[in-house]
């Protein structure tokens, strides 16, 4: 008996048909349908944490416990001392038990050596219970050795036993301090001093329509081989049908000309030019305030002290990006050296003469164009009126 379960995998037209169905109250521009915005799930947060919650994985513990380093590593601190110190106490009490039953099976535990027999030579001095045996297992294993208890040459399985806990416990030591000390320099917490703007904004910038967003480090150290990537996230139906919620396409920040590998000394404005191959290519102002989309920044870059790589990340949904407005300027000249002020990295000021169509609509029709004879520059005025202070001092 055949089944057809085609219809479990393509979407029908009737549903696509809703899908694209325009708003009984459409906003008229630009010869477009525009609906109300979405709102749109973060996929990755302003923090950097991606918004994503794991279900019903199959053998998650034996996978997580397979790794078991990996799993200590990414652990929180709290369950990581709590690990620590169980493996401890646990070998303590495992070898402790071990001595313990060697006592009583020699019959150590029977006969005291202060009341009994003089002849009489115990596995190991002094251990005459439980709680003995335990501790003679911690010093063996700390090398504490205070010397009341040791193991005799009458027993040859507890001096076995006293050569396993010194390899089981060099090994448990290198593993728990590896951990840690991996843990501790791991350069997550890195990424909280590289710092990105609030909002991206889209301008001229030579000529042309260009996405633009900001990056900071707010350390003094250098952040090696730093370099910049970037990808829009939207929903996308295929020409089959296929619903994909979370189509990633690249966006070129000047990759092919290695603009994207920064040296990261001052804030930096990063740069997406909107041509042909731009997946924003075809959106204008209006187009923007309905659009359901998200564009995540990746920064990542070697962490001078350590070598070890950070990452930061952030993103930027469509009601983020701001059309029409340029970042305030944050470096200034001063004497003989350079001025940051960050009170500035996240203000943004408005460009009137910014165009409202799409870059698609800008080289189709080369009239749309803003004139490149443009007024006298904001930025300008700023550097001018900093210039002007400086000689004043």
């Amino acid at each position: 008996m055949s089944v057809n379960s085609s219809h479990h995998y393509c979407v029908s037209s009737s549903v696509l048909q809703e899908i694209h169905k325009p708003s009984p109250m459409p906003a008229l521009g630009n010869g477009k349908i525009h609906t109300r915005r979405k709102l749109r799930s973060r996929f990755v947060n302003k923090t950097g944490q991606c918004n994503v919650r794991f279900l019903r994985m199959e053998e998650q513990s034996q996978r997580y416990l397979s790794d078991i380093f990996t799993t200590c590593v990414d652990v929180r601190w709290r369950w990581m001392f709590v690990i620590f110190s169980l493996v401890f106490v646990i070998s303590w009490l495992g070898f402790g038990l071990a001595f313990w039953v060697i006592a009583l099976l020699h019959g150590d535990l029977d006969k005291p050596i202060s009341g009994g027999n003089e002849n009489f030579t115990p596995c190991v001095m002094q251990v005459n219970g439980f709680v003995a045996a335990f501790l003679f297992s911690i010093e063996t294993q700390t090398t504490i050795g205070y010397g009341f208890r040791c193991v005799t040459e009458e027993c040859p399985l507890a001096v076995f036993m006293v050569v396993l806990q010194s390899i089981v416990g060099c090994i448990v030591d290198s593993f728990m301090i590896g951990a840690i000390m991996v843990k501790m320099a791991r350069p997550k917490k890195r990424a909280q001093t590289l710092l990105f703007s609030h909002n991206a904004v889209i301008a001229m910038r030579d000529g042309k329509l260009c996405l633009m967003f900001r990056v900071g480090n707010l350390r003094k150290s250098h952040m090696v081989e730093a370099h910049v990537r970037a990808q829009l996230i939207k929903p996308r139906i295929t020409d089959e049908g296929e619903y994909i919620p979370l189509d990633q396409i690249d966006i070129n920040v000047g990759y092919d000309k290695g603009l994207d590998r920064i040296f990261l000394v001052t804030p930096l404005t990063i740069l997406h030019e909107i041509d042909e191959e731009s997946p924003l290519f075809g959106i204008s102002k209006q187009d923007l305030e309905t659009a359901d989309f998200e564009i995540v920044i990746i920064l990542e870059g070697m962490v001078e002290a350590t070598a070890m790589t950070a990452q930061a990340r952030s993103s930027y949904l469509a009601s983020e990006i701001l059309w029409g407005h340029r970042f305030e300027p944050v470096v200034f000249e001063e004497k003989n050296q350079y001025r940051v002020d960050y009170t500035y990295f996240h203000k943004t000021y408005e460009v009137p003469s910014t165009p409202h169509c799409s870059s698609k609509d800008i080289v189709e029709n080369k009239s749309l164009s803003p004139s490149k004879t443009n007024s006298f520059c904001y930025e300008n005025e700023l550097a001018f009126l900093s210039r002007d202070e400086e000689e004043d001092d």
